[in-house]
């Protein structure tokens, strides 16, 4: 029998399965909570009911005395050694923000914050024990709606004396890159169109699969972290930072990780409470949220007010765009949380040549969970803005949504373009992901079929939307974060080691939490190396194992880790020329290598890499001076930015008489430029996809007017399952990327960035007939059926001066959906 070589002729390109399921999907893994050290103890947290009091008393004595408990600690316990929790991204040098310990001292400034810790032999046993704690708390006025705050009617902390942390600007004609936006509107004013919208971006929680989980164990001569984050080296340096410890006395190891969506890219209160506690007890210690903790008081993302104003001529044509942004920092800084608008801020202009614009953003403190990065950061907010009003302004001409864009958007022929933000935009072809994801969609028969059904006024509308989007990832070149005053940079690091016996070991310091970088990687190596795909080894999340690094969010895994990778394995292949001639008894200007092999130019005559790297490792035959190993680390600091970019088509029918809301439909057709995997990549936009839908349609942290999460669970804050979605058509076009050697960009973001407009717009589209030009998500059933009974009763009404309800206040108080009117009843299932 002869063997069949069933490989493919290139890794890259090919839709292998991941390495990582077989275990993930077998249980053969290790999540940190499977972690089991000998005289492990675990950790309870008590937390604060209010979402603003003064600590007046702490009584520790019942729980201390509890069976199994080894400790009781309190913020008075731990005040001069916990440090602040760090802000890596102060965006103004007079930015204000409280300090941030991880035990509250004195006072509490959100619902859910820490305000002691019980250390036992077990985690009931502290859970328990944790109950026994006894605190008094003075309660104190709470800032909690947005817009109040930023009036500073209530002070979140009254030692800042206002509630806004920091003010950023960014303006065209002051950065050169643009006209004044001020005349640009003026102008529109006299003679052309201007739109003036507000939005609202609701508060999200992460809801990430594993709950977060630490464990330190303290006792050799390192301190080792376990940790379920994204960003293993930033818990390292922070933790030295933070806690005084020397830095190469930390290890910090995140071992398989179970999703992240932003929520794991914080340096935690826990992650400091943890290692205090294993330092004070001379012993292991685990602690792992319960869910209800997670949903409490793991990070927040989203939660902004947009006012924006668009200018154009009367035939559609942009003149200028201005964004007045109010962001919701929540209680405290974390990592990042006063840089996530700052990243929306260049892609409100999206795909579009915009003459004049101007972002203006308010950050403003409130007494609630802190906010910072969710799947996005900040460019779902912005691309969300500017969709909905593209689509203002088409009804406003009255043309087709499409016609405006196309009107409006960068020509293929016009890349690299540089936007009105100065970002140079590589390359990009609006036209080609359009034009397929029209012919996918059947784009003109489901607008026939719409206007049938307008014309027969039937109860069930047909509504589309659109959603043309751009983002920028791959985050990020170094020298622009620090322009942005961001405390580190955006290069990624990466290690080719070549081992005697033909296989290879791959480190890389980006880490994974889903997204497939084991696969991946073994993809581009074997494909840049010869080397079979089952002969490599991928290495992550181990800061002893890949002690550079710095981790993964923004889309910046492949675009900048996977260059790093193909720096690395070309100077294998540098390092291994020098060999091979040597082998081959030629000039090492006559060798080539191709295939896995070195051949002496326009010879059969070769030598294989194993061959190679064998020789190198006996070292008894090398040239003069040769080092004896052909191991390559490099690190790449991009040049720019990466740009996907895609057109989104979602079709949904809206029953006017009860406000339900099903998808029909769903097209995404995106350019990512070459891809690795297409499995991968189709999970990846199936995942973000629905993500972005359940913004649209489900999901809002709601609190009552005391401060009190009242969505603090899955029975009230609501997820998607399977059954509430629909099969989504998805499809790519390839503009390469100018900016890597793979030609990839980003594509972990994508779907969450484009679907909610698109869903949006379609159910405005559905019901636009009927006055209405704006529902606030999430669009329950409730908030249709209430925007269709307002926009009647104001259209009854002859003297009432707009058709649109408005919703133009925050309810703090808003009750939570309603599980009869949301996805479990009619939702968006098919």
């Amino acid at each position: 029998m002869t063997a069949v070589d069933d490989r493919p002729a290139t890794e890259i390109g090919s839709s292998r399965k991941r390495k990582e399921d077989q275990r993930l999907i077998t249980g053969r893994t290790k999540w940190t909570d499977n972690i089991q050290l000998q005289g492990m103890l675990h950790l309870a947290m008590v937390r604060s009911p209010f979402a603003h009091a003064k600590i007046t008393a702490i009584d520790t004595s019942a729980a201390a005395a509890a069976p199994g408990v080894s400790a009781v600690m309190t913020g008075e316990d731990v005040k001069d050694i916990q440090g602040s929790l760090p802000n890596a991204w102060p965006i103004t040098a007079d930015q204000k923000a409280p300090p941030h310990p991880s035990i509250a001292v004195d006072r509490v400034a959100f619902a859910g914050e820490i305000v002691a810790v019980v250390v036992a032999r077990s985690a009931r046993a502290a859970r328990d024990a944790a109950e026994l704690v006894d605190v008094d708390y003075d309660e104190l006025p709470a800032a909690l709606d947005l817009k109040e705050s930023a009036e500073d009617t209530v002070l979140a902390h009254p030692d800042l004396g206002t509630n806004k942390s920091a003010f950023w600007q960014f303006d065209s004609a002051d950065a050169g890159t643009g006209t004044a936006v001020d005349d640009a509107i003026a102008t529109a004013r006299d003679g052309g169109i201007v739109i003036e919208r507000e939005y609202r971006q609701q508060r999200l929680i992460p809801a990430f699969m594993e709950p977060r989980s630490f464990v330190c164990d303290p006792t050799g001569e390192q301190i080792t972290i376990w940790s379920s984050t994204q960003v293993p080296h930033f818990v390292r340096i922070f933790t030295a930072a933070t806690l005084g410890i020397p830095e190469s006395k930390v290890r910090v190891i995140a071992p398989d990780v179970g999703g992240g969506f932003g929520g794991k890219l914080q340096y935690t209160p826990e992650e400091v409470i943890v290692t205090l506690a294993a330092r004070k007890t001379g012993k292991p210690v685990k602690y792992t949220e319960t869910r209800s903790e997670s949903l409490l008081s793991a990070h927040h993302g989203r939660d902004q007010w947009q006012r924006l104003t668009l200018a154009a001529t009367k035939d559609g044509t942009v003149t200028g765009l201005k964004v007045d942004l109010l962001a919701d920092m929540g209680a405290y800084l974390g990592l990042v949380t006063s840089g996530v608008p700052i990243l929306g801020a260049f892609m409100f202009n999206a795909i579009y040549k915009f003459p004049a614009y101007q972002f203006n953003c308010t950050n403003v403190f409130t007494n609630k969970t802190w906010t910072d990065a969710y799947r996005g950061a900040g460019r779902p907010e912005a691309t969300f803005a500017i969709e909905r009003l593209m689509d203002e302004l088409a009804a406003e001409v009255g043309v087709d949504p499409l016609e405006i864009r196309e009107k409006n958007w960068i020509k293929h022929e016009e890349f690299p373009f540089t936007s009105v933000c100065g970002l140079e935009y590589d390359s990009g072809n609006y036209e080609a992901a359009t034009a397929r994801a029209k012919d996918l969609f059947d784009y003109d028969g489901l607008r026939r079929e719409q206007q049938e059904r307008r014309d027969r006024k039937d109860r069930v509308q047909l509504g589309i939307g659109v959603s043309t989007f751009t983002e920028m990832c791959g985050l990020a070149p170094s020298r622009v974060l620090g322009s942005l005053s961001y405390a580190a940079g955006g290069w990624e690091h990466a290690e080719v080691r070549m081992l005697p016996t033909g296989k290879v070991e791959v480190v890389t310091g980006a880490s994974a939490h889903g997204q497939g970088h084991e696969t991946a990687w073994s993809q581009i190596v074997a494909d840049r190396l010869g080397i079979p795909f089952d002969d490599i080894e991928v290495l992550h999340g181990d800061t002893q194992v890949a002690p550079r690094g710095l981790d993964t969010y923004g889309s910046r895994s492949l675009v900048v880790g996977g260059q790093a990778l193909v720096m690395a394995a070309d100077r294998v292949i540098e390092k291994a020329k020098p060999i091979a001639a040597h082998m081959l008894e030629a000039s090492v200007d006559d060798i080539e290598f191709s295939g896995g092999t070195f051949k002496v130019k326009g010879t059969d005559n070769g030598k294989a890499m194993a061959e190679v790297v064998w020789a190198a490792f006996t070292a008894h035959d090398l040239p003069e001076g040769t080092e004896p190993t052909l191991d390559a680390e490099a690190t790449f600091d991009p040049s720019n930015f990466s740009f996907p970019h895609g057109t989104h088509l979602c079709a949904t029918e809206v029953d006017t008489e009860t406000g339900a809301v099903k998808i029909r439909s769903y097209v995404s057709v995106d350019d990512i430029g070459n891809i690795i995997n297409p499995l991968i990549v189709e999970g990846q936009m199936h995942g973000g996809i629905v993500q972005g839908i359940a913004q649209a349609l489900w999901e809002e942290a709601v609190y009552d007017d005391q401060g009190t999460l009242v969505s603090g669970s899955f029975v009230d804050y609501t997820l998607p399952t399977s059954a509430d979605t629909i099969s989504f058509v998805t499809d790519n076009t390839v503009s390469p990327a100018t900016s890597n050697d793979l030609g990839a960009k980003g594509v972990g973001e994508a779907g969450c960035i484009a679907s909610t407009p698109a869903v949006v717009n379609s159910i405005v589209d559905a019901v636009r007939p009927l006055g209405i030009n704006d529902i606030q998500m999430p669009c329950t059933p409730e908030r249709v059926w209430r925007a269709i009974q307002s926009a009647g009763s104001q259209q009854a009404d002859p003297t009432t001066e707009s058709a649109q309800p408005h919703f133009d206040e925050e309810a703090p108080n808003q009750a939570p959906p309603d599980p009869s009117s949301s996805a479990s009843a009619e939702g968006a299932g098919q």
